[in-house]
């Protein structure tokens, strides 16, 4: 799906984790996510290189200059080390669609905001986080439960926007119906698009791939979501 966050270098996170070692709770909220989020791109990066089972949280910790013990005070365990990137993904997939126009079509906002998007590197770098943790949570039950956990955070919110383009109570079982297909879809294509690019494919031979999700959804609802509404 959709991403992006700012890099912390590893000086960053040592010089938090001590703040916060002499001074209990005074570390901010946003600084603590920045960590997590640092150390779910490395755990990410591990598990793709090594596999789940090979990484271990003393190689998790060693790769963003922690220790194991402060690791655990962030992570119940390895495997929940990758849930930031993917929540994080999640989000900002949820916000894009917040910010979609009512008088648009699903299919042109989407389009509009791939080609306004910034490519740096460390852009680059998350995406393909996520793509790889995509494909793997395939086969590792641990980091699925991951993956379906952040679907199901999107497919909640869904029922508030869809509520809201159409004019219709959240509680309403239509719109919950149709953020439930929307979500299914959404997910479907990304785990498909993503196992395809891990497996060398060109991303040109992939076709319009924002334009199928679009489509997708479309179809998944009954036409009722992905067109332009009354303003």
């Amino acid at each position: 799906m959709f991403f992006e966050e700012e890099t912390v270098v590893e000086s960053d996170i040592t010089k938090d984790t001590k703040q916060s070692d002499r001074k209990p709770g005074r570390m901010s909220e946003q600084r603590q996510q920045r960590i997590r989020l640092e150390i779910s791109r490395e755990a990410a990066r591990l598990f793709w290189e090594q596999g789940v089972a090979a990484t271990t949280g003393e190689q998790i910790a060693a790769a963003v200059g922690l220790s194991v013990r402060t690791l655990w005070r962030y992570f119940r365990n390895k495997e929940s080390c990758v849930e930031p990137v993917l929540a994080q993904d999640g989000e900002e997939f949820v916000a894009l669609l917040r910010r979609w126009p009512r008088d648009v079509s699903l299919e042109d906002h989407l389009v509009e905001w791939a080609m306004n998007r910034t490519q740096d590197p460390d852009q680059q770098s998350f995406d393909q986080a996520v793509i790889k943790m995509t494909v793997l949570a395939e086969k590792e039950p641990d980091l699925r439960t991951a993956w379906l956990m952040t679907n199901d955070r999107i497919e909640h919110a869904l029922v508030e926007i869809f509520a809201d383009r159409l004019r219709r109570s959240p509680d309403d079982i239509q719109v919950r119906l149709h953020a439930a297909a929307a979500t299914a879809v959404v997910r479907v294509i990304s785990e498909d698009i993503s196992a395809a690019l891990m497996a060398g494919a060109d991303p040109t031979s992939l076709g319009n791939m924002l334009g199928q999700m679009a489509r997708a959804v479309h179809t998944a609802t009954g036409g009722a979501v992905g067109d332009p509404v009354d303003p």
